[in-house]
């Protein structure tokens, strides 16, 4: 089977065939952010992306592991045709026992938002359409804070996962940016925050509607 579309930056503006793991983490987080990216091509680094791809890079350096029993692979590709997803695992652990166990590296602390888990939640749905096995379990390994955490795989997170291919696939196939989320949290922290300029949008935003009420004749009812 060939997969069409990887998790790594394209510049063509077309559609993917099949959307990357990457950007429903991205549209979790914030969906301007996730077409800026994944439609537009536009990737800034910063220095929580830097960190994160070096520590990625890291992981990936490594062909396979064997640690008490349990195989380990790095850098997994992985896909789904049901769900028309595609990507890559940062690490998937093969038990003795059978169970198969996917665990994302993320750089920094645990995050407050759910995209991290929306994305280790995918890759166990390609792993177990791939092969042909129940993946109830997987994890999220924080770098800075050296703690795994573990995901449980529920029936809420997979509705949540399809949810999210289906926004997604809306988002590019409708080829129209989308307004930045006011957010005082998100925004600063965001690589693409020079490039998205979200506090100027929101304000000429405003102030278009301000114009518009301003300019607005009421008229009494007779």
């Amino acid at each position: 089977m060939t997969i069409n579309s990887t998790d790594s930056k394209s510049n063509n503006t077309d559609p993917p065939d099949k959307i990357p793991l990457s950007a429903l983490n991205q549209y979790a987080y914030c969906p301007r952010r996730c077409y800026l990216i994944h439609a537009e091509g536009e990737f800034t680094d910063n220095i929580h992306t830097q960190s994160g791809t070096h520590e990625h890079e890291r992981v990936d350096q490594l062909a396979h592991d064997i640690k008490k029993g349990v195989r380990v692979e790095f850098a997994l590709p992985v896909w789904s045709d049901q769900h028309n997803i595609t990507g890559r695992c940062d690490v998937v652990e093969f038990h003795p026992d059978g169970t198969v166990f996917p665990v994302e590296y993320k750089h920094g602390k645990r995050k407050q938002w759910l995209n991290d888990d929306l994305q280790v939640a995918a890759q166990a749905m390609c792993l177990e359409e791939m092969l042909k096995t129940d993946i109830p379990m997987a994890a999220i390994y924080h770098i800075q804070t050296r703690r795994r955490r573990e995901v449980n795989i529920d029936l809420t997170l997979r509705n949540q996962v399809i949810a999210t291919i289906n926004a997604v696939t809306s988002l590019l196939n409708r080829r129209l940016c989308p307004p930045p989320i006011e957010d005082k949290k998100r925004c600063p922290q965001c690589s693409l925050n020079e490039l998205c300029n979200p506090e100027l949008i929101i304000e000429k935003t405003r102030l278009h509607q301000l114009s518009v009420q301003l300019f607005t004749i009421e008229s009494d009812d007779l």
